[in-house]
């Protein structure tokens, strides 16, 4: 991803709604499995990490898990990229 598509997908997610939450517990497979849907759904997801939790650590484990790619980590909140497999509607220039 060039640092013009990661611009986009910022100011993007800029003005979306924290929909993930990884809890102290880390990432379990339930995490997983929602991370998963919601990037199909929507392919540009906004997720937190509680106090006390890995940040880095949650938002790779997940980039790992579900193949997508981080786009931006800051303060205990990230944002994940991946095209939908079935109906992709982000296009990256």
């Amino acid at each position: 991803m060039t640092s013009k598509q990661r611009a986009m997908l910022r100011s993007m997610a800029n003005t979306m709604e924290t929909i993930l939450y990884v809890g102290k517990e880390g990432v379990t497979p339930g995490t997983v499995k929602e991370a998963y849907d919601a990037l199909e759904a929507r392919e540009l997801i906004k997720g937190a990490v509680q106090p006390g939790a890995p940040v880095k650590e949650a938002m790779e484990e997940l980039c790992r898990q579900t193949g997508a790619e981080p786009v931006q980590q800051i303060g205990r909140r990230f944002v994940l990229y991946r095209p939908s497999r079935e109906n992709p509607r982000i296009v990256l220039e």
